[in-house]
């Protein structure tokens, strides 16, 4: 079932450093405010109307990160996280909404509840997978309620306790940020099923990502949300003139990795069920689990492993295909970061504009902050 809404198209900042070999340390771009100013820029100049800023061990602090971002566009999106555990939800919805405000209403909320079990356990968050999703669900209730509340919000729960609480500012953008979710594990589709306004999936078969938006639509239903939740796809891009010098630069991306870097990836996120699915389609796909579909970087890349690799039309028939089993948010990168963003416009959006003709949320006004008034939400 096609979603008539717009699509989106958002982009990503690489807080822990861009490269275009991972395989080469000399090959790094290290974070900087030089660098995250590049990319959100370029981004915005190429009509990205959100940007996933990452959360990890190895990443700058997003809210900072954000903010800083925010400070120096004018139309583009922040997607933020909000993970269970590490910010009380008063406290997170306080933030969230003077983000809102301060940004002209510039900011969705990404729900994470952790790729990694052993990152979690170092950082001071002991909860299980299972604890962490049954958190973020109070968590999310929570925030809502102190945003769309006009007096004291009473709560009882397993693992909040509010007495009239009250927060200021309440958000711009109207009844509330919208929700964003990419996860593979039915905790995760659960919570989406009940709460979020889009689901991202990581690569995957087109036929696996038909199946899974079926099943997650029907758990929405549950919820009086079938036609409230909508679906994307979180990838890789690597676009080149000619197919083969796309291969070659995406090649290029893991020239040099070691047997060590893969092994890491493999039992450092093993506890995440959509990181598992990403090694599970390697292994049985190999290298391409379709003609433009490459399971590459995901030897070395926690997330999204899997890259849309070809020429300009070839890039668009891909995307076109997950676009025509209902998926109308795409949250993409590639490498380097401007320079993708930047070749990604030129050659791709414009096929994919011509192939959607009205469906392109910049076209419709719907680029940025209030203006994503055309999305049903939660």
């Amino acid at each position: 079932m096609q979603d008539p809404r717009p699509l989106e198209f958002g982009w990503f900042i690489p807080t822990s450093g861009d490269t275009i070999c991972y395989g080469d340390p000399r090959a790094v771009i290290p974070p900087s405010q030089e660098m995250f100013e590049r990319v959100a820029r370029a981004a915005e100049a190429a009509g990205f109307e959100y940007l996933l800023v990452p959360v990890a061990t190895t990443c700058w602090d997003a809210y900072i990160a954000s903010a800083f971002v925010a400070a120096r566009t004018s139309k583009v999106r922040m997607l933020v996280a909000a993970r269970p555990g590490y910010i009380n939800p008063v406290q997170m919805a306080k933030m969230i909404a003077a983000f809102d405000q301060l940004s002209g209403g510039r900011v969705a909320v990404n729900l994470i509840a952790g790729q990694s079990d052993i990152e979690a356990r170092a950082e001071g968050i002991t909860l299980s997978k299972e604890d962490r999703y049954a958190l973020m669900d109070e968590d999310v209730q929570v925030m809502k309620l102190l945003w769309t509340a006009r007096g004291g919000v009473e709560f009882e729960g397993r693992f909040h306790s509010l007495k009239g609480a009250r927060i200021a500012p309440k958000p711009l953008q109207q009844p509330h940020p919208r929700f964003y979710l990419g996860g593979g594990s039915q905790e995760a589709w659960e919570i989406s099923a009940r709460h979020a306004d889009v689901h991202l999936f990581w690569g995957d078969t087109p036929d696996a990502i038909a199946a899974n938006m079926r099943t997650i639509r029907d758990m929405a239903a549950r919820h009086r949300r079938r036609d409230a939740i909508g679906f994307g796809m979180r990838l890789q891009v690597c676009c080149r003139e000619t197919e083969a010098e796309a291969w070659a630069a995406a090649r290029a991306l893991i020239e040099g990795v070691t047997e060590q870097q893969t092994n890491f990836i493999r039992t450092h996120y093993a506890s995440s069920a959509a990181n598992r699915r990403v090694q599970q389609l390697a292994r049985e796909h190999g290298a391409l689990i379709a003609p433009h579909l490459w399971t590459g970087i995901s030897r070395v890349r926690p997330g999204a492993g899997i890259v849309v690799v070809g020429d300009p039309r070839q890039c668009a028939d891909t995307l076109q295909s997950f676009i025509d089993l209902g998926c109308r948010s795409f949250c993409l990168s590639g490498y380097l970061h401007d320079a993708e963003a930047e070749r990604f416009a030129r050659w791709v959006r414009p096929l994919l504009a011509e192939r959607n003709p009205g469906r392109n949320a910049g076209q419709r006004g719907e680029s940025a902050g209030p203006a994503a008034r055309g999305f049903e939400r939660s």
